[in-house]
């Protein structure tokens, strides 16, 4: 185990060397400041390395994960970091991205006590409470597991839209998407759920907020 540690210095070494080896200013140009165009919320899962699986360079997403890529209305950290992203670096899409396999949502699916994570997990089980006629009728639990994993994203896209953060930015004329997208661990692909919002239209009139 010791090794391993050590190892991860070195290959931090190792990385250092071939990016300078590319372009010689490479962490030059990153010290001087960021402007990434995506916000990224996604879940904690080690399998899911936000930049990598999107090709994107250091820079050029901001990244927020917790279990389940959760957006709950009252996670302060959830919220400063929305808060920066929208309001200070003006990212142009947010992206919720959710994976099948996921072992929070696969968690809320079952009842088990696990420990303090049973009071992270309620959340989920409520979103399978808000889907339970669609998600009950899918006989083969495996279907049923996915299907939950895409429903949550949803859920979750439709919680940010209802932020005041958010919604105080389309009403300046900002230029912000919100995305959700899942992630397949067994084949490293993105499904598009193409349930996009870019502006509160779509919200039930009880959500809307008038500024």
């Amino acid at each position: 185990m010791e090794n391993f540690y050590h190892q991860l210095l070195e290959n931090n070494k190792d990385w250092v060397a071939e990016k300078l080896a590319i372009n010689p200013h490479y962490f030059e140009k990153l010290a001087a400041g960021q402007k990434p165009p995506v916000l990224w919320i996604g879940c904690s899962d080690s399998r899911v390395p936000a930049n990598e699986i999107i090709g994107a360079e250091p820079g050029e997403v901001f990244v927020h994960r917790n279990i389940a890529n959760m957006v709950i209305h009252s996670d302060m950290n959830m919220l400063s970091v929305l808060d920066y992203a929208v309001n200070v670096l003006e990212v142009k899409h947010i992206i919720v991205c959710g994976h099948y396999g996921c072992g929070g949502i696969q968690t809320a699916m079952k009842n088990q006590h696990i420990g303090i994570i049973d009071n992270w997990i309620r959340h989920i089980k409520d979103v399978y409470r808000l889907n339970d006629d669609e998600l009950n009728a899918i006989e083969n639990e495996q279907d049923r597991f996915n299907r939950f994993v895409e429903l949550n994203v949803k859920e979750q896209v439709n919680d940010l839209a209802k932020t005041s953060i958010v919604q105080k930015a389309w009403e300046n004329g900002q230029e912000l998407g919100i995305h959700g997208w899942v992630y397949g661990l067994n084949n490293g692909l993105i499904k598009d759920l193409k349930i996009s919002m870019w502006d509160n239209s779509n919200l039930p009139y009880v959500y809307k907020l008038d500024f």
